[in-house]
């Protein structure tokens, strides 16, 4: 039923966002021949999807910020869960990674003076947030697809990669994938691969995330082999669109109270002043009159706590629904039109004035927007070497979401954008320097592509009436409702128990038709990475018995000492997700210094 071709490269990377563009782009300019493999088509990455900035210490509102600054508020909002190393190249490297996009061609929004313009986000001490109006990942998507087109990189759209490859010592030396279209298989012979393929949101009901965001990288690494890590840190983004029900979930910038937008509840009350954590009480403001006198004059940094990072303010707005003060579509509102003229936020924030207008009828400069948590963006994932991204797996590197260790328990806005050029350079220039000392061509396993491809295509063989997308439903609900942005034992365990059954009914979907334009198989296909990634994301939920970051138990509220300084890494054994905790990489003291005092 399978039929196959064959392409040889020293490069492949499986992904096609931003971090992925940015691994093709180092290793091919690093003289590797290299092969970009996307899921979807060329420019439709998930990346476009970060509207309010990329963060870099670039100083040009504030010229007290420095990489320093940078690298304490990104462990402080990750709840010192960071991989140091990870966080200190990022604050160090994201300068000059924004300006090289420059030179590439992104246009950024300018100051009076002709200097990069940086607006606020929340977690972040000064305004640090390079942007495009509030189109900031498409801009930066199409200066890298043009670099990357311009160098000669192979391009494969619509490939969904199935299995990686390994050779007899268990280095990773290749992929099998299928056209889409067709339903033709491929195999990619790699002397070095780098997953690139982003989060893992559609295992979730209501998400930010695109149909691409399936969690394959993470799956592809766990089946060949490497470790996970804090997989049960999984972010709910405080404003996702909650009405009208077909937009559920849809992506609110938090550039809108980045640039003064505020939450209220049905009682027109800012609530958020009822939920100052005390891990950032010293820098946030206490009443509206200081958030509101740094809204004028930016002097001051006791912050609006509408830019307390995310997982605090995601955690407040469901307490407001759960105490009956929600909105009636069991959101909050975000207010910009009291504090906008309908010019600027048309300027500042044409996406979302246009999104409201368009799916929900409303105009958000002269009306508040009703919002609510949506799942957005994985904290955990694929463990990496800090320097070369490097997987447990010789041969496998990754970056970018599907990679876990930057960002903690909790990421800060506009950390992401950056996180991606940056490790997504680094990956790309390890793998190159691995494969260049590598001659000749891969040799694959003609055994081991036969088995993919004859486990691939067994869904048609089966009987019964087990149905995808059912499945795939039921796996949405149990994630929503069981591993959601509150959690507690019972119902940890509960999930666990239902996701043994969902594999179970999963593993005899039935698919009709053939190979060619078949919606039905290609998500049986995506139902083992989901179901995989769900396993692990419950698992380490289960087992980190305190509340951290995008992690919070209701059975144990509160950070736990015995978990400060500790890892939950996931791998396979023997067929069987094992969780472990294991002790996290201890932050020199040079940089644990900068935690006992004030860095300007």
């Amino acid at each position: 039923m399978a039929d196959t071709e064959r392409y040889d490269f020293d490069v492949v990377v499986i992904g096609a966002g931003g971090a992925g563009l940015r691994a093709a782009i180092e290793a091919r300019e690093l003289g590797a021949r290299t092969a970009l493999v996307c899921k979807s088509l060329l420019g439709k990455a998930h990346t476009v999807m970060a509207e309010g900035g990329i963060a870099a210490a670039l100083g040009s509102v504030w010229p007290e910020d420095n990489w320093e600054v940078h690298f304490r508020d990104t462990m402080r909002g990750g709840k010192m869960l960071n991989n140091w190393r990870m966080a200190q190249i990022h604050a160090l490297e994201s300068p000059d990674r924004v300006l090289e996009l420059e030179e590439w061609g992104a246009l950024f929004d300018r100051t009076s003076d002709g200097r990069i313009l940086q607006r606020d986000f929340g977690g972040h001490r000064y305004a640090r947030l390079a942007h495009v109006g509030d189109r900031t990942g498409l801009e930066m998507i199409r200066a890298l697809q043009h670099r990357a087109v311009s160098i000669g990189i192979d391009v494969f759209m619509e490939c969904k990669i199935v299995r990686l490859l390994q050779d007899g010592a268990g280095a990773v030396n290749g992929a099998v994938g299928f056209w889409r279209e067709t339903g033709r298989f491929v195999t990619f012979g790699a002397k070095a691969v780098v997953l690139a393929t982003g989060g893992c949101g559609k295992a979730w009901k209501f998400t930010t995330n695109s149909w691409e965001c399936t969690g394959d990288g993470m799956a592809l690494a766990l089946w060949a082999g490497a470790d996970l890590i804090d997989m049960e840190a999984i972010q709910f983004h405080p404003t996702g669109m909650v009405w009208p029900p077909s937009a559920r979930g849809l992506l609110v910038t938090e550039g809108v109270r980045g640039d003064g937008g505020v939450l209220e509840n049905r009682d027109g009350e800012r609530f958020m002043f009822n939920y100052i954590s005390p891990f950032f009480a010293a820098e946030t403001a206490a009443t509206i009159e200081e958030a509101d006198q740094w809204y004028s004059n930016k002097k001051d940094f006791r912050r609006p706590p509408e830019l307390l990072p995310r997982d605090e303010v995601a955690r407040a707005i469901n307490s407001e629904v759960k105490e009956g003060r929600g909105s009636p579509h069991d959101g909050v509102f975000l207010d910009i039109a009291s504090r906008r003229t309908p010019e600027e936020i048309r300027r500042l924030l044409p996406s979302m004035y246009h999104q409201f207008k368009e799916l929900a009828d409303i105009d958000i400069t002269t009306t508040p927007m009703e919002v609510g948590p949506t799942c957005h963006y994985a904290m955990g994932g694929v463990r990496v070497e800090a320097d070369t991204e490097a997987t447990t797996v010789t041969g496998l590197y990754a970056a970018g979401e599907c990679a876990g260790g930057m960002h903690g328990s909790n990421r800060l806005g506009g950390n992401s954008l950056s996180d991606l050029v940056v490790f997504g350079r680094r990956a790309g220039m390890a793998a190159a320097e691995r494969a260049l000392e590598i001659p000749g061509v891969p040799e694959v396993s003609e055994a081991q592509i036969a088995e993919v491809t004859r486990r691939a295509t067994s869904y048609f063989d089966n009987v019964g009436t087990e149905d995808a997308y059912a499945v795939h439903r039921a796996l949405q609900e149990t994630m929503q409702s069981l591993v959601g942005i509150i959690r507690v034992e019972n119902e940890l365990l509960e999930a666990k128990g239902k996701l043994a059954e969902l594999e179970e009914r999963a593993s005899h979907c039935v698919v009709e038709g053939n190979l060619s334009f078949n919606p039905g198989w290609h998500l049986a296909l995506d139902l083992e990475s989901m179901l995989a990634v769900s396993n692990c994301t419950t698992l380490s939920a289960i087992e980190r018995r305190e509340s951290r970051g995008g992690h919070t138990r209701d059975d144990y509220p509160g950070f736990r000492p015995e978990f400060e300084n500790v890892n939950m890494v996931t791998r396979l054994v023997e067929g069987n997700y094992v969780v472990a905790q294991e002790p996290k990489p201890q932050m020199p003291g040079e940089l644990a210094r900068l935690f006992e005092e004030e860095v300007h």
